[in-house]
C-alpha cells in the first residue's frame, strides 16, 4: 500500500538521526536495514524508525520532510518524545 511519510531513523536513543520521506515505508525500512540504501545511514547505523508522520498527498510529506530538517535537534528529540517517549522501534509495529 502506498502511503506518503515522513519517517525518522536514530541510531539509539538521542543518537544520531536520519529524516526521510517515502510512500513505501516498510520497503524503505527494510532498504536501510538490508544496508541498500549507501550514505549517511549506513554509515552511521541509523535504522531505528523512531518517529513517523503520515500524509495525504506526497508533495506535504516532502515539504514537511525539507521543513523537520532545518529544525534544532532538540526539536526533533522533543517531537520524537512526545510521541515515543521510549524510543521504541516503531517497525515492529507496522505489520500489526
Amino acid at each position: 500500500m502506498k502511503q506518503p511519510c515522513v519517517y525518522i531513523l536514530a541510531s539509539s536513543p538521542n543518537g544520531t538521526l536520519y529524516i526521510g520521506v517515502t510512500g513505501h515505508l516498510r520497503q524503505r525500512i527494510h532498504q536501510h536495514r538490508a544496508g541498500d540504501i549507501k550514505g549517511f545511514t549506513q554509515r552511521y547505523d541509523v535504522k531505528h524508525l523512531v518517529y513517523i508522520e503520515t500524509h495525504d498527498r506526497m508533495e506535504d510529506a516532502i515539504t514537511r520532510e525539507k521543513r523537520l530538517k532545518t529544525w534544532r535537534r532538540d526539536w526533533k528529540i522533543r517531537l520524537i518524545e512526545e510521541h515515543n517517549p521510549q524510543w521504541l522501534d516503531l517497525f515492529e509495529h507496522l505489520n500489526s
